[in-house]
């Protein structure tokens, strides 16, 4: 939801350490890589309690995805680049509730289950968006850099990380701040199901 207001505020903040990383030759992909590794890094963080490490990684994961970018803007944005950025995004998004499952099934498990299904939901109808609008050659507003249609919503990366900053700072109420959490993401995905059936209404415009 407040993903667009940032990206202003994101690009000016890492304008220098980007330009300094493409000066030394680090490329966009190799970020994209070793942020996905830190991101992933969290689960056994979590699993074992250490949630202030958990909470240290995920936000090493979230300033290397945003240096990925501001390096490939200022290289050679690639496909392979969009590509590896989002579908390591949406892993890592999911693999964090089950740190907290693995941490303490009993309380965890179910309400890490509700919310790893509704981020399938935010996921899919995401995606499945971009692939159509694709298609027709739709450019997303306010999101012109990224590699792919970005179709924003309640749930965008922003909320998400704020959510998962809560989570480990407060993992004894892990169950309810998922369990509201997920009910953010499922509103998220019908209104993406809705922008979808409306938009899309003309099949005129797919060449089969």
């Amino acid at each position: 939801m407040i993903d667009r207001l940032l990206l202003p505020f994101q690009k000016r903040l890492l304008q220098w350490p980007a330009r300094a990383l493409a000066g030394a030759g680090i490329s966009a992909d190799s970020l994209t890589l070793a942020g996905f590794v830190l991101g992933l890094a969290a689960v056994p963080c979590l699993a074992a309690g250490a949630y202030a490490p958990a909470l240290g990684l995920i936000l090493l994961n979230r300033v290397a995805d945003g240096l990925d970018g501001a390096v490939a803007r200022l290289t050679a944005p690639t496909d392979r680049g969009a590509f590896l950025d989002i579908a390591f995004d949406f892993f890592f998004y999911s693999a964090i509730p089950l740190g907290f499952a693995l941490a303490d099934p009993a309380a965890n498990a179910l309400a890490a289950a509700i919310l790893i299904t509704a981020f399938v939901g935010t996921g899919s109808s995401f995606l499945a968006f971009a692939a159509i609008a694709a298609k027709r050659r739709q450019l997303p507003e306010g999101y012109t850099a990224k590699g792919i249609y970005y179709l924003g919503g309640l749930t965008e990366g922003a909320e998400t990380i704020a959510v998962f900053a809560l989570m480990c700072l407060f993992p004894a109420i892990f169950p309810v701040l998922a369990l509201i959490f997920a009910a953010a993401c499922m509103l998220t995905t019908v209104i993406r199901w809705h922008q979808g059936w409306t938009t899309f209404f003309n099949t005129d415009a797919i060449k089969n």
